[in-house]
């Protein structure tokens, strides 16, 4: 009952929000196309994944997870997964069992609470330093494999760094006009270039060509299952317990998914759509600060998204492969970098506004409510420090499980220092004389 209450509720604010800034949500559940489509687009080229299943069943997650969350919560790529099974060229079967073993031990983990013990003991440095880190890997990732290739190609005329300084001019612009629809103005302008594109080519218009579902069993090897455990790291910090703290800092005025109910839900998707050829897609950090970034303020944003993608997988499918290739990948570049710059300013809360600078109170006439606790310059360096120290594991090995040791080991570090400190004050308190002459 409580579950279908907070649907209702959440089901009211999604209305109001569409009601009052439609455009504004339409632009934001664009916001993470950025990190879709690139992936998508060469995992189905590969072979790894049906595309238009991807499309049916990521959009139906998208539908599922606006009604349920009610906030602008993305379905992603698994990106270790899917650079592991575009490197090795992964068949459907081993691509969909990477994913059963995330969603599996996944679920394992969430049902078991063993997911919300670890979420409390990490720590809130920690915890920004994998959101930190993740901002500046999108940044990175937009600058190598979306804009670099351009910089000495001047050749493409539909898709070239003149379209991209043109896009971060109106981002820039642009910054203080929150409401401002920049995707779905990228999107539009990025699918007349496309269009244009395809039509002075050889290449081929999207046409009717209806979904046909088929089974897929998945194949569970060496490789495949390697690949999934690769992924755990990051569908765990990122997707679950960074997207969970994000949305607490971003939508303060709407319920937080707990970690549990987001490693249940990725781990649904997963289970579901590994036996029909749909992509391993997670939630994630990057793709919720891109939607808010963008315009989003609710999970309408996503069910329309969802409706969209629905409706482009059931009627154009695998049609659509040229349309999509064609999409100008210096706008998408763009369109990544500010999402990685909305998810890197969340560090800015570490030493004023994080969760854990709060406190209980009580005033004069026993009134509780929360204070914010005085930090020490020290304890602010202490804590800048941890989370730097996560950032530079996931940026200098492209890993967040080393990330995530790094901070911890510093974290405990200083924890460490603190004990060996109060311990010498207590030894030399006691050997102090009681009376001075």
């Amino acid at each position: 009952m409580a579950l279908l209450s907070n649907i209702k509720r959440l089901h009211r604010n999604n209305v109001a929000t569409l009601r009052s800034s439609p455009v504004a949500e339409i632009s934001g559940a664009l916001g993470d196309l950025g990190t879709l489509l690139p992936l998508m687009i060469t995992l189905a080229v590969n072979g790894s994944i049906s595309l238009s299943t991807t499309l049916v069943f990521s959009g139906f997650y998208n539908l599922a997870t606006g009604v349920v969350f009610g906030i602008p919560l993305p379905v992603q790529p698994m990106k270790a997964i899917a650079a592991a099974a575009i490197a090795s060229h992964a068949s459907e079967r081993h691509t969909m069992a990477a994913g059963s073993v995330v969603a599996i031990i996944v679920l394992l983990l969430s049902i078991t609470g063993l997911l919300h013990w670890v979420t409390r003991i990490i720590p809130i440095p920690v915890v920004k330093g994998i959101q930190f880190g993740a901002g500046l890997s999108l940044i990175i990732s937009a600058g190598t494999s979306l804009l670099q290739p351009f910089t000495h190609h001047w050749s493409f005329a539909l898709d070239n760094l003149v379209w991209a300084f043109a896009a971060f001019l109106l981002l820039v612009f642009t910054q203080r006009a929150y409401r401002f629809p920049y995707a779905l103005i990228i999107f539009i302008v990025g699918v007349i270039l496309a269009i244009i594109s395809v039509a002075t080519s050889h290449h081929h218009f999207p046409h009717f060509r209806i979904w046909h579902p088929y089974v897929e069993i998945p194949k569970w090897s060496a490789d495949a299952i390697g690949m999934g455990i690769a992924q755990l790291p990051l569908t765990t910090l990122n997707s679950i317990i960074a997207a969970s703290a994000l949305a607490a800092d971003l939508l303060p005025d709407l319920p937080t998914p707990s970690v549990t109910a987001l490693g249940i839900s990725v781990a649904s998707m997963n289970l579901l759509g590994c036996w029909f050829g749909a992509m391993p897609v997670c939630h994630g950090a990057g793709g919720l600060a891109a939607q808010y970034r963008f315009g989003a303020r609710s999970g309408a944003s996503i069910i329309m998204l969802g409706l969209f993608k629905m409706l482009l997988g059931i009627i154009f499918g695998e049609s659509l492969l040229d349309l999509l290739k064609a999409f100008p990948k210096t706008l998408l570049g763009i369109m990544v970098i500010a999402a990685g710059l909305e998810l890197a300013k969340v560090g800015q809360s570490l030493n004023h506004g994080a969760s854990d600078l709060w406190e209980a109170s009580v005033d004069q006439n026993q009134n509780h409510y929360r204070r914010h606790r005085d930090v020490s310059d020290q304890e602010r360096a202490e804590r800048w420090t941890v989370m730097l120290m996560t950032t530079a594991g996931i940026l200098a090995f492209k890993n967040d499980a080393i990330g995530f040791v790094a901070g911890m080991l510093c974290y405990w570090a200083y924890k460490f220092a603190d004990w060996i400190e109060s311990k010498r004050s207590r030894e030399s308190g006691e050997r102090a004389p009681l009376l001075h002459t």
